[in-house]
């Protein structure tokens, strides 16, 4: 499938279909793509579910949070993760829930980063379980308080590597 020049506009309007099928009722996102909808996902490293994810929040919130434009941008760091680091080939790896650290665990004075952390870095690698979300709403209201930018993390995570330090301090840097 050629469609990297305008994988963005072809992106947008998948965007907005899956949101027409949402607000007429239909949830079952497994009916909302054709094989080349499939297709094109699978070529920037997104799942059908994870797009879900952010149309339900999106119409759940009336179009507020996250907006399509956000998704985008999440979308686009993880693309760009696929092809850039992991050469279009994706992980076999799934992290499951249970190894994600709990809610409530702490780094330095600071609650949900370490499972923000660990998720941002499945999120790039895609391996998100399928029940977990990069960018759901305990993480939007982590990054709202800390006036960060969904897609603006992760690429402060990507280019963080391992080193969680670096992370926090980024973080803390943020704090008013």
């Amino acid at each position: 499938m050629d469609k990297h020049y305008i994988w963005d506009a072809y992106f947008a309007e998948l965007f907005d279909s899956c949101v027409q099928e949402y607000d007429e009722g239909n949830k079952d996102y497994t009916a909302w793509f054709t094989e080349e909808d499939v297709e094109y996902l699978k070529a920037i490293g997104c799942r059908e579910r994870e797009l879900f994810d952010f149309v339900e929040d999106h119409c759940v919130s009336d179009g507020q949070d996250p907006t399509a434009t956000t998704a985008l941008l999440i979308t686009a760091v993880r693309r760009d993760y696929f092809l850039t680091i992991q050469k279009g080939v994706p992980s076999t790896r799934i992290i499951p829930p249970s190894e994600l650290p709990a809610k409530t665990a702490e780094v330095e004075g600071i609650a949900w980063l370490p499972r923000l952390i660990v998720k941002a870095r499945a999120k790039l690698r895609g391996e998100m379980d399928p029940d977990t979300m990069y960018g759901c709403g305990g993480d939007r209201a982590f990054l709202s308080k800390h006036d960060i930018h969904p897609a603006d993390f992760l690429r402060h995570v990507w280019a963080a590597g391992d080193d969680d330090a670096k992370i926090i301090a980024y973080v803390k840097s943020r704090q008013g």
